[in-house]
């Protein structure tokens, strides 16, 4: 009877031990915690009105952070994010860095302007990766990666990786791409338009632990960047002045000062002519006078100059001004 029992026991106890196991709860990788504590220890993030701690997110299963922080925008409040996102401290450092580096230079050089906002199309989100049923959790869920779906511009223009990747002109596409290039040595994991079918409107980066190479971190970079066309080159003009500048830039000389009008001996008030002095008209020298309705009255011979400087001609008034002659009604 005990020999009958006794195998019954042993797979009791086998699938009790299986059983054990599938309430065991899944643990977060120790680095993760390691490289939040090490960033906050170096203090390479500093809360602002833009970035603000918030609750530990524990879960679901493996998701979450130790230290998460509502970002609103990157680069001390310079450059705004479309929404707020959840980033752990690594990801918020290496994408200010990475704006420093690499965006703004690229921005200035192709279009003379910076950028002022990021399209973010996702940050922390508890999913699997490309939110595929089977695979394996996403850096989304350990607010270590974020989606950026374009940028815009100082002068308000937007640049939209689903359009702008194939459809923007020269230098849009060779902006998007040099900043696809930069990111892959900013990030560990770099994926654009033509990676997959899953990011044709966004470039997704992230922080992912991919193992090392004898070169460093290995790198997920798709796809290959490529060569883009250079830069337009500068047009070599000086900086435009300020509006409070005195300089004279089209006599190369400082403007000379206001003239003083005085009519001392030797000033220019002195050397002006004379004022005006209305001629005696003659019958050689008057103007001629026409109407399409009357004869203009000729203008009187002589007349004389009243003390305001008026000329009153001698005569009748309806000699030599029209509307006395005009009976009233």
């Amino acid at each position: 009877m005990a020999r009958r029992v006794l195998p019954y026991a042993v797979a009791a106890l086998v699938l009790g031990l299986a059983g054990c196991s599938n309430y065991q709860s899944a643990q977060r990788p120790a680095w993760r915690g390691q490289a939040e504590n090490a960033c906050l220890s170096q203090n390479l993030v500093h809360v602002s009105a833009y970035l603000q701690p918030s609750r530990e997110i524990d879960g679901p299963g493996i998701c979450g952070l130790y230290h998460p922080f509502k970002v609103t925008a990157l680069q001390n409040g310079e450059v705004a994010l479309n929404s707020t996102a959840l980033l752990g401290c690594p990801m918020i450092a290496e994408l200010d860095a990475w704006l420093a580096d690499v965006v703004q230079p690229l921005a200035q050089a192709r279009f003379g302007q910076r950028v002022v906002e990021i399209n973010s199309m996702g940050a922390y989100s508890c999913r699997s990766m490309n939110n595929q049923y089977g695979a394996p959790v996403s850096e989304h869920a350990f607010g270590n990666a974020i989606d950026i779906g374009g940028f815009r511009l100082a002068d308000g223009r937007e640049i939209s990786i689903v359009r702008d990747w194939t459809r923007g002109d020269d230098q849009t596409q060779a902006f998007l791409r040099d900043v696809q290039a930069g990111a892959c040595t900013h990030f560990t994991t770099v994926l654009a338009p033509g990676s997959n079918v899953f990011h044709y409107n966004h470039i997704h980066v992230d922080l992912a632990m991919h193992g090392n190479t004898s070169t460093g971190a290995r790198r997920i970079c798709k796809p290959a960047p490529q060569m883009t066309l250079p830069a337009p080159p500068s047009d070599g003009l000086p900086e435009a002045p300020a509006i409070d500048d005195e300089t004279d830039i089209a006599q190369g000389r400082a403007p000379q000062p206001a003239m003083a009008l005085h009519a001392g001996p030797g000033s220019p008030v002195a050397s002006l002519p004379p004022a005006y002095t209305a001629p005696a008209y003659t019958s050689s020298t008057r103007p001629p006078q026409s109407s399409a309705y009357a004869p203009a009255p000729q203008p009187p011979a002589r007349g004389s100059m009243r003390e305001d400087g008026a000329f009153v001609p001698e005569g009748r008034p309806e000699e030599w001004d029209i509307t006395s002659s005009i009976a009233p009604r």
